[in-house]
């Protein structure tokens, strides 16, 4: 199969799941295309997920010096995010946190697409993709779906959560300048470091910058200018580009071919004519070998 067909294999119909058991409000996500990888991090209610609940006993309370001690239980560390476009910010991110204490257990929140678009704004990928990305980091323990906003008691009693890592900046609500206000109150909050240089909104920066060449990479794969959203004139415009520059590009490599051939004979040539130039003075120089001879018969004089 061709590379331009190859890299069109992507269908995101996903089927249509039965009415689920679980609390209204906690959807679980439709399957995948794919199958999952066996390693995945669980949902938070799967099986596996909710035993690991039910063992821990949550009337021990940790702090943080017996978290970091290692003592008494296992901590259960609560990030939460969008987690659009999974990069190593996040993975560093959850790495923190999962790190932070010698005996852990990470649960991982990820906001649905209808309060991630209410609060913030569209995302790239859907809520699907990202718990996804997100439950295939190999930091992650388990996964909760539709995370909410902002963390209630209820919500860290049901969890059995123990402490909260995020970043440190303020991050506003409705209601409030930091959602994050009580829980570092509590002494619950456990404060992550943000990577340089690496953001999803960095991402989509770079793509908008080079956004025509990412469309005719797309379009030379076989994508249409429909699915790509590009009218009629803009893609015979990129199109044209593309052949211009292949045009471009073929001229100069002809061009270097040809001045590096020209060498070849130039150098060639040199190496020929030095040969000839010293042939000819082995024979009919001062010191060649026909006047070596010549001088043998004493009626010549040179």
């Amino acid at each position: 199969m061709s590379e331009s067909m190859s890299g069109r294999k992507r269908n995101r119909n996903r089927e249509v799941v039965a009415a689920s058991s679980e609390p209204i409000g906690i959807r679980a996500p439709r399957p995948l295309p794919i199958d999952s990888s066996p390693g995945a991090a669980p949902f938070h209610y799967d099986e596996i997920a909710t035993q690991e609940r039910e063992a821990c006993d949550y009337s021990i309370k940790i702090t943080y010096e017996m978290a970091l001690a290692g003592q008494g239980r296992k901590v259960r560390v609560y990030a939460d995010g969008i987690y659009d476009m999974f990069h190593s910010g996040h993975a560093r991110q959850l790495m923190q946190a999962k790190m932070a204490f010698p005996n852990s257990y990470l649960l991982i929140g990820v906001c649905n697409e209808e309060l991630t678009h209410l609060m913030k704004g569209r995302t790239v990928m859907d809520e699907f993709e990202r718990y996804e990305a997100v439950r295939h980091c190999r930091y992650v323990d388990e996964l909760i779906t539709d995370a909410p906003w902002t963390i209630t008691d209820d919500f860290l009693e049901k969890h059995k959560i123990d402490f909260v890592a995020h970043d440190d900046l303020p991050y506003a609500a409705v209601d409030s300048e930091d959602v994050y206000k009580d829980i570092k109150a509590r002494g619950m909050f456990l404060a992550t470091k943000r990577t340089e240089g690496i953001s999803t909104t960095d991402i989509i920066a770079r793509i908008i910058k080079d956004y025509d060449m990412y469309v005719r990479r797309n379009l030379s794969r076989g994508y249409t200018a429909k699915e790509l959203n590009v009218g009629f004139m803009k893609e015979k415009k990129i199109q044209f580009e593309d052949r211009y520059g292949k045009l471009k590009d073929k001229g100069k490599s002809l061009r270097r071919g040809f001045m590096d051939k020209g060498g070849e004979l130039l150098h060639k040539w040199e190496e020929k004519s030095k040969e000839f130039i010293g042939n000819f003075l082995d024979l009919f120089g001062r010191d060649g070998k026909i006047v070596r001879k010549l001088n043998y018969f004493p009626f010549y004089s040179f």
